[in-house]
């Protein structure tokens, strides 16, 4: 297993958070409010939370997972409900 932590400005990141929730609780197990989500996506785990001037995802790949490919899966994603301010600059580190 391995995890990542990133961060990106935006002061929408409970509308995004939400947004990215939503669209994923069709296929997956998700729980979440307006400053929190945890969302169980195929092995792998994508946790979000809000804060005023930022959205932070902590992102952990199952024993079979691909970092990167989570990553970039993750990214797509948001960058689609966040478009007007797209790409969001994510920074990620190892958590």
């Amino acid at each position: 297993m391995s995890s990542e932590i990133g961060r990106a400005p935006t002061a929408h990141a409970s509308r995004y958070l939400q947004q990215l929730a939503k669209h994923w609780a069709h296929d997956n197990q998700v729980t979440f409010d307006t400053c929190q989500a945890d969302i169980a996506l195929r092995g792998n785990r994508v946790e979000l939370r809000a804060e005023p001037d930022a959205l932070v995802a902590t992102l952990t790949t199952g024993p079979e997972g691909d970092p990167a490919r989570l990553r970039q899966v993750f990214e797509d994603h948001i960058d689609r409900f966040a478009f007007r301010e797209a790409p969001l600059p994510f920074e990620w580190s190892a958590a």
